[in-house]
């Protein structure tokens, strides 16, 4: 039985269902030093080329970023994620027919991305890393995805510890859905995602997954990024193949226990995994 909320995402002209089937947030980092891929699709004809199959293999959602979130890493400018977003934003908008999200905790950012084509943004700050981002959301009438962290990318990992991980991560993300109504933002443009990763030990990630269900009484869709994170291969240890053959197995659990996007590098691998899970899921 499938007990999973379905929602309507309004997206610039795209109108994308979540519940019946499990959506793919394609990942493209037009960065040098992200953690699983970085510097692949540094090159603007490289990242265009990227885009272009991910949209090919399935994707409903093209995440572009030119900022690396991973642990310890140090912020980038607006200017320069500006300078390698837009280019690659301007031409895949006019190449692929799914909606772009900018993955970015700047306004500036947010901004010049949405006048070159994106429809969405995809902010692991959840409106606390930049003043103007809620405003520029707000007025933008855009979908928005607000993350949990504890800290930044440099601090996040630097021993986290919760009392109660999914209740302390569903407080700080109705926090968030409050922060944003209050700011303009339309509950029906709120994602939401618990931040796998960002502050959070191999167990905190694990619980996270298993119990996803407690944050369906917010009410807003639920997306989650499992994809290629350390705590696959701490699980199961090192190797290309077993990171992301646990990220299969990760989708799948996250899939079943409510999410209704993933956030995923393997769209083509994950479209495979998504079939199955969505069957069994609607059965």
């Amino acid at each position: 039985m499938n007990l999973q909320t379905a929602f309507e995402l309004q997206c610039g002209s795209y109108l994308l269902t979540l519940g019946p089937r499990t959506l793919m947030m394609g990942i493209l980092n037009v960065t040098p030093d992200s953690f699983s891929d970085g510097g692949l699709y540094f090159d603007k004809e490289d990242a265009i080329a990227h885009g272009e199959a991910l949209a090919a293999a399935g994707a409903d959602i093209i995440d572009i970023g030119g900022e690396s979130s991973r642990p310890f890493s140090e912020p980038v400018p607006a200017d320069k994620q500006i300078r390698r977003v837009v280019p690659v934003i301007e031409e895949l908008a006019r190449r692929v027919s799914v909606p772009i999200s900018i993955d970015t905790t700047r306004a500036e950012v947010a901004r010049q991305a949405l006048e070159a084509g994106a429809v969405m943004v995809n902010d692991t700050g959840a409106l606390r890393l930049d003043p103007a981002m809620a405003d520029l959301v707000a007025h933008a009438e855009v979908p928005v995805v607000l993350m949990h962290m504890k800290g930044t990318p440099k601090t996040m990992q630097i021993d986290p510890h919760y009392e109660d991980v999914v209740g302390e991560v569903k407080s700080f993300l109705a926090d968030v859905i409050d922060t944003a109504e209050e700011a303009g933002i339309r509950r029906d443009k709120i994602i939401l995602d618990p931040g796998l990763g960002f502050g959070k030990t191999v167990t905190h990630n694990l619980r996270l997954i298993k119990d996803l269900r407690a944050l369906q009484p917010l009410g807003v869709p639920i997306v989650i990024g499992p994809s290629r994170k350390s705590f696959i291969s701490k699980l199961l240890g090192p190797g290309d193949e077993r990171r992301e053959a646990g990220t299969q197995a990760a989708i799948a659990a996250a899939a079943l226990n409510g999410a209704h996007i993933v956030r995923v590098h393997d769209v083509e691998r994950t479209r495979e995994t998504l079939k199955l899970v969505d069957a069994i899921k609607n059965s």
